[in-house]
């Protein structure tokens, strides 16, 4: 593979291929027409430019199209017959401009027939290419024998058949009639429904549509052509009167079955109209359908009947080198080490797969701190953002922490989170949002929708202010989830104006059981019971779809917020959720029973579009290829490079630290304004434990964004990089009775900005006690720079000031620096990983979320930021440019060590002969450290890194 050319400026070019075809198109086609009529009216033709124009953009195109395969994007037989037809398309392009050129020289009806036989191509391929993106059906969909009617066909047939009958069984009449009201409810309740009655026309009530509207009755029962209704929907669609007055008009089928209603009586079916799918509340565990001896895991035997359904063969396993870093990936968010892939590929075992599973869900540290990103994602929960600075929000980040180390079970989880304690109870506490919010957004209401939408897969915010037109979901329902949640009785608010009505507490299903208590700690309780109880399957289908969706791509059901929707194997996840209630609600044994399939082991396929991905004509044939989400690409970053973090936004050891952020004070109006760029100096005096003796001084500094340490008037150390801690020893024959701790700090910068010094010292004592001197509020400084002999004790410094405290440890700007200690981490022996850090700009244009509201996707696709950010961004090329001095630190003057070692700690393998030879070239320069930055700039992002 060649390392350039699969770098993202040419991904990013082959993006502009469907761009560029259309000119191609529109040449050679308008040359086509025009030679031909120029031809007609025998005259002489000036057309050779536009050929030869057509020619090198169809050339052009053809290349593109080549690079844009290249990336993977698209797979599949269709596109190979596109790559052949464009790239036939291109070459007779060329021959038919040489023709032209040579035109004076060969019959004119030569170069023109080439031309006709290129057009004819490119139609050719041009219809492919739409059914690339459109599908197969591009074209023929619309011609009136392959038109889908609006309602299912069989139907149509059975109701043309008994309208011709004198007599329509009840039953038959009942099913007319809801499908009258569901055409009603998809394409008329927006305007004519009880919340809103333009014309005063309400058609979702028998009453309402009998009674009509402002210009009187809109159906005469027994007699459609008399009816009003009838001819609105016919006339034509320029008349004032016509309906819909927008949007897409009535099908012919749907008026024919309103039609056939109004003739047959207009009857009205006592049955409550569901206008929307229900996916089946109860859960039932499926039989194991019968399969081949040599399909024996669960999973399998029931992709295996839906791939005999579908047509589909089983492809062959992925290799053990994929096998171990998507395992990793999946697990741990974290590369293999080199040791492991190359000791995973040696082992014989027929079990080695499995096992690897089982160890790597055994590293419970590592399995939690990538887990966590998921759910922080799904309950809505970070470390900044709306709502934590004025208290109005609350994280739940130690008691997630806390439950994904100690396993907790699923249903407790939810149970926690429904009726929570204080660990747990900013899931439903929602965001306090300040100033004049939407009557939607109430913290009761949020509570509600987030929910329905993360434990049940259902959607609850359309209906949070009028009844939903994605789902069955009423106004009513929504208020009466939300009040569940709410200390006193809700007032119900259509689209933010008051209804006058009260909202009664209610469950969205109650049919599991009532929630109904008079204090808002009983409801939360009856809530916990009634929604954790294994009745509920809606709850276990939700968090295994979610689950198979992160590791496989794509849900059984998706969207995964949408579980009305069909999944493509009903018992599948039917099975997965009962198979998981039975294991004890234990996310490791369903990670391992999907995991060990055949099913997650199998190549990743390129589907056609995330529209694709989305659709109800989704075939599965293997996961869905995957890029490393946010976390995952910084923490192989820095596994592979360096480090891009070295602080924490949440420490899971919550260590304690007496040590302060500090900083000169800077005041503007009498009030406190951040620093302004400069040099401040700090002195802190203190004294030796009388009748001790010292046997050992340990320091640790470091300072935003330099500093100068001196002890009496000795300089010790200094730094320029606040992210890298000093850890210093001092000689123990500089200490006296009485010592003087002097810091010069650097604050950088054009504007003001944060800065801060963070200091710690640790004396030890023959008595094994030890005293600490850390950065406080006790410290004294100024910003007069020339001052003299300030680093001595006997300077008099009575006119500096106290100093201003600008964080403790972990809550502050900078978070909680991993090097600050004096033991070694265990926790974090490396690097600070990334589901840790607070949100920044780097993480939010990888995709990251900002958690406002529940996130339970993340978008797959490259964008033009992205592209902009990786080429042009401060953040990324200087570590890169730290990185690479790092790796040449370690490697000397060998480049072929370093390159070998560089493939094996981000690709999990050795370079190839062509690899090594390119990147061998780039090298030559060492120890310029800046070959080897492009190389590292072009590794990480090749799709081999990025994808899983």
């Amino acid at each position: 593979m060649e390392l350039l050319l699969l770098s993202w400026p040419f991904e990013l070019l082959g993006r502009f291929h469907p761009l560029l075809v259309h000119f191609p198109i529109g040449l050679l086609i308008g040359t086509f027409l025009l030679e031909g009529w120029t031809r007609f009216r025998r005259k002489e033709s000036h057309m050779a430019g536009m050929v030869y124009l057509g020619a090198l953009t169809a050339v052009m195109a053809a290349v593109m199209g080549g690079l844009l395969l290249a990336s993977g994007t698209y797979t599949g037989e269709l596109i190979n017959v596109h790559q052949f037809t464009g790239y036939l398309t291109a070459g007779l392009a060329t021959i038919t401009a040489g023709l032209y050129f040579q035109r004076s020289k060969i019959a004119s009806w030569i170069p023109f027939s080439s031309l006709g036989l290129s057009c004819l191509v490119l139609a050719i391929a041009g219809h492919f290419g739409a059914s690339i993106t459109h599908g197969a059906d591009y074209l023929s969909a619309v011609l009136p024998t392959n038109k889908i009617p609006a309602r299912d066909a069989g139907l149509m047939e059975s109701l043309s058949a008994f309208a011709e009958g004198d007599e329509i069984p009840l039953d038959q009449l009942d099913r007319l009639n809801l499908e009258v009201r569901a055409i009603f409810a998809h394409n008329c309740y927006q305007c004519h429904s009880s919340e809103k009655q333009k014309g005063d026309l309400a058609l979702d009530t028998k009453k309402g549509v009998f009674a009509g509207g402002e210009s009187g009755p809109i159906l005469e029962a027994g007699n459609a052509e008399h009816s009003e209704l009838i001819r609105r929907l016919t006339i034509d669609r320029s008349d004032e009167d016509a309906m819909p007055p927008k949007g897409k008009s009535l099908s012919r089928e749907e008026i024919e079955l309103i039609r056939l209603w109004i003739d047959r009586g207009a009857h009205w079916a006592d049955k409550s109209l569901k206008v929307f799918r229900e996916a089946e509340l109860a859960l039932h565990k499926p039989p194991l359908p019968e399969a081949p001896a040599s399909i024996v895991h669960p999973v399998d035997r029931f992709v295996n009947h839906y791939f005999a359904e579908q047509g589909v063969k089983w492809p062959e396993l992925i290799d053990d080198r994929t096998f171990i870093r998507r395992a990793y990936l999946d697990i741990t968010g974290l590369l293999p080490s080199p040791a492991a892939v190359k000791g995973f590929i040696a082992d014989q075992s027929s079990e080695k797969r499995a096992h690897l599973i089982a160890a790597l869900l055994s590293d419970k540290q590592n399995y939690a701190l990538h887990w966590l990103s998921f759910w922080n994602d799904l309950l809505r929960n970070d470390y900044s953002g709306p709502g934590y600075i004025t208290g109005g929000r609350k994280q739940i980040t130690d008691w997630l922490y806390t439950a994904l180390i100690e396993e907790k079970p699923y249903n407790k989880m939810v149970a926690e989170l429904v009726n929570p304690g204080p660990d747990s109870e900013g899931f439903i506490k929602g965001i306090q949002w300040r100033g004049e919010i939407n009557a939607s957004q109430r913290t009761e209401l949020q509570a509600a929708q987030n929910v329905s939408q993360s434990l049940l897969g259902l959607n609850l915010k359309c209906a949070s202010c009028h009844n939903s037109f994605v789902n069955n979901l009423t106004l009513d329902q929504a208020y009466g989830f939300a009040s569940i949640f709410a200390e006193a009785p809700l007032q119900i608010y259509r689209c933010d104006k008051p209804t006058e009505r009260m909202a009664q507490a209610a469950f969205l299903f109650p049919q599991l059981g009532e929630v109904n208590g008079d204090s808002l700690k009983e409801r939360l309780a009856q809530l916990a019971a009634v929604m954790v109880q294994p009745d509920n399957g809606r709850l276990y289908r939700t968090i295994v779809n979610r689950f198979w969706d992160k590791l496989l791509g794509r849900g059984i059901v998706a969207p995964v917020d949408e579980m009305d929707n069909i999944p493509w194997s009903q018992d599948l996840l039917d099975w997965l959720a009962s198979d998981f209630i039975e294991k004890g609600y234990d996310f490791r044994q369903l990670l391992t029973q999907i995991m060990t399939s055949r099913a997650y082991q199998l190549p990743a396929v390129a589907y056609p579009s995330p529209t694709y991905l989305l659709s109800n004509t989704f075939v599965f044939k293997g996961p869905a290829l995957r890029r490393l989400t946010a976390e995952q690409m910084v923490d192989a970053f820095s596994q592979t490079i360096t480090p891009l973090y070295q602080s924490v936004a949440y420490d899971p050891e919550s260590r304690s630290m007496e040590a302060e952020w500090i900083w000169h004070p800077q005041e503007e109006v009498d009030r406190k304004v951040l620093p302004y760029p400069g040099t401040r100096l700090f002195r802190k005096t203190f004294s030796l434990e009388r009748g001790k003796q010292l046997v050992a001084a340990q320091a640790l500094i470091t300072a935003d964004h330099s500093f100068q340490l001196s002890l009496n008037g000795k300089i010790i150390s200094a730094g320029k990089d606040w992210r890298e801690v000093q850890k210093l020893d001092f000689p123990i024959d500089l200490f006296s009775t009485e010592n003087l701790i002097a810091v010069k700090g650097t604050n950088d910068g054009l504007i003001p900005n944060p800065a801060g010094l963070l200091f710690q010292l640790r004396l030890q004592y023959a008595d094994s006690t030890q005293q600490l001197i850390s950065s406080d509020r006790s410290w004294k400084s100024t910003a007069d720079t020339l001052a003299q002999n300030w680093t001595t004790l006997a300077y008099d410094d009575r006119e500096w000031t106290a100093v201003e405290r600008q964080g403790r440890f972990q809550k502050s700007y900078w978070g909680a620096l991993l090097r600050f200690r004096f033991e070694s981490d265990t926790i974090h022996p490396a690097f600070a990983r990334a589901g840790l850090v607070q949100q920044d700009d780097f993480m939010k244009t990888l995709a990251r979320p900002t958690r406002e509201n529940v996130a339970t996707q993340r978008d797959q696709e490259a964008t033009l930021l992205q592209a902009l950010m990786l080429t042009n961004s401060k953040f990324f090329h200087e570590n890169i440019a730290r990185g690479a001095r790092q790796w040449l630190e370690k490697s000397g003057d060998e480049p072929g060590a370093l390159v070998e070692a560089l493939y094996w700690k981000a690709l999990g393998r050795s370079p190839t002969r062509k690899e090594r030879k390119r990147l061998l070239q780039e090298l030559e320069g060492l120890p310029d450290p800046r070959g080897l930055e492009d190389i590292i700039w072009a590794l990480v992002l090749l799709p081999e890194f990025q994808f899983i």
